[in-house]
């Protein structure tokens, strides 16, 4: 594993990493770096590179940016965590969660591998042309995820039970394989029916999301 590394940005997942770094004994350092890591948003990403002299390697943390992105580098690859952070918590927040590895050449991906190992991450191999189709995905499972707690919490509350009663149940869910149980997957559409009647009359801005919500989830 290279020894000596730069990390460029110290927000959520840039301080998550350089802790990780740290607990790994690898030396951080801002010159005679073998390997810089962009932790910076994506709109950024270009510009920084393109201030770092050539000669080290060179890599990303996003999703959804393509490695041209780190022109003019061409000792490049990238590394995206696949997992939400938070300020409130560190680098444990790396361990278990799975890691998309873009890489050029077999070298660039034996050090992105050994690198998303080392920060505890399970990497897998990811193709730059479906750089935005992987992140989308990412997008609708945890982007998501907060629109449909923030819209179950509005209907549970407007019905005077506790909205934190929801997060169990969310969690059972993922626990037991994102199993399909309730009125659709019944085929009792005379319950949704009730459930649309319900939020028209209630929060009717609601209607047209479970309306497309439940076509989606149609077997």
């Amino acid at each position: 594993m290279i020894q000596r590394v730069r990390v460029i940005g110290a927000g959520r997942v840039g301080s998550a990493i350089a802790a990780r770094l740290r607990e790994r004994g690898i030396d951080l350092r801002a010159d005679d770096a073998e390997l810089v890591i962009l932790c910076v948003p994506d709109g950024a990403i270009a510009e920084v590179a393109a201030t770092i002299p050539t000669g080290p390697w060179i890599a990303h943390v996003s999703g959804a940016s393509p490695l041209a992105a780190l022109a003019p580098h061409t000792r490049r690859f990238s590394v995206h965590p696949l997992q939400t952070f938070t300020r409130e918590r560190g680098p444990e927040q790396l361990d278990g969660a799975y890691a998309a590895v873009t890489a050029e050449g077999e070298e660039a991906r034996e050090l992105a591998f050994e690198l998303a190992r080392t920060l505890g991450l399970e990497p897998f191999e990811l193709a730059d042309a479906d750089r935005p189709l992987y992140h989308a995905g990412a997008a609708v499972a945890s982007n998501f995820l907060v629109t449909l707690h923030r819209a179950a919490s509005t209907l549970v509350g407007a019905a005077g039970a506790p909205p934190e009663a929801l997060t169990p149940l969310m969690r059972r869910t993922i626990e037991n394989g994102f199993e399909l149980t309730g009125p659709i997957a019944r085929g009792d559409w005379a319950t949704v029916d009730a459930h649309l009647d319900a939020i028209h009359v209630r929060h009717p801005e609601l209607e047209p999301l479970y309306r497309v919500l439940a076509e989606a989830t149609r077997p």
